[in-house]
């Protein structure tokens, strides 16, 4: 019978942040695949473990990974952790577990710490639909194009971004979606220094316009408004139509004022103000 693969979350910052469950699970697991182990010994010391460790990071998945399915096929469990964070979010992780699924190895996730939700929930800004697209291409090119392919897009936006990146990928957040659109700079999460700077982007860019902060960053972005529907000009003009007519004025009296400040043909608002009248009696009666 397989394994199991548990996916721990570990602390962004505060180790206090880690739960008895979390704790648990990495007590009990057979062996702990680490992105990297001398991040993960130091927390294994905080509460007092020694584990198995294996290494299983983005230039090793094409090896590690495999050989990790081996030993969950063979009956032993399998903690996954990051530095910091919930595994498999923007991190290899997703690659082991895509072949547990596939191999059908039970895969477990531990509910904890993560920074983009923490990050969303004090943002300030709307929370109920947002997009993470973690860290945005390096080639500027590319992330140039990805930006403007997010333009439009109405949900809040969430990335990550380190430190010396950061003035780059603000100017190009400013150019793509525009100096206004607000932003929560989150800074150093749940550390000692945590800061939450809420700004918008042309102001962003230019704060860190200079030497790279310290910290790592996730940058929650206000969406795009919502366009609102444009009517065609004759639909317009009959809506008008008939607001004037709900005054009091007369379907002449009233087509006639309407064209006057549309500048549509009378005689064409008419026929479309009486198609649009008749419709409405139409659908009363039915």
């Amino acid at each position: 019978m397989a394994g199991t693969l548990y996916l721990v979350p570990t602390p962004i910052g505060n180790l206090g942040d880690i739960s008895h469950r979390m704790a648990d699970t990495l007590a009990r697991a057979d062996f702990i695949a680490a992105e990297d182990t001398r991040v993960t010994v130091k927390l294994l010391n905080h509460l007092g473990l020694k584990r198995p460790m294996v290494s299983y990071h983005r230039h090793n998945t094409e090896s590690s990974g495999p050989a990790i399915l081996q030993r969950l096929l063979a009956g032993e469990s399998c903690a996954l952790v990051t530095d910091a964070g919930t595994p498999a979010v923007s991190d290899p992780g997703e690659d082991l577990v895509a072949l547990c699924v596939e191999a059908e190895v039970p895969v477990v996730a531990i509910p904890g710490p993560c920074a983009l939700v923490t990050a969303l929930s004090v943002s300030g800004l709307p929370t109920a639909r947002f997009v993470f697209e973690g860290f945005l291409p390096m080639n500027k090119k590319n992330r140039r194009t990805r930006l403007e392919a997010l333009a439009r897009e109405e949900r809040t936006l969430i990335f990550y971004e380190a430190p010396h990146k950061l003035g780059a990928t603000l100017a190009d957040l400013r150019d793509s979606l525009g100096e206004e659109r607000r932003v929560s700079l989150c800074r150093e999460l749940t550390k000692l220094h945590e800061e939450v700077i809420r700004t918008t982007l042309g102001e962003a860019a230019r704060r860190y316009d200079g030497p790279a902060p310290r910290g790592e960053f996730v940058l929650v972005v206000e969406g795009c408004p919502p366009e609102e529907e444009v009517l065609p000009p004759l639909e317009r003009g009959v809506e008008r139509v008939e607001a004037l007519r709900g005054e009091g004025a007369s379907l002449k009296d009233a087509v006639k004022q309407a064209a006057k400040e549309t500048g549509l043909p009378r005689n064409e608002l008419y026929a479309a103000a009486v198609e649009a009248a008749s419709r409405a009696a139409g659908e009363n009666n039915s």
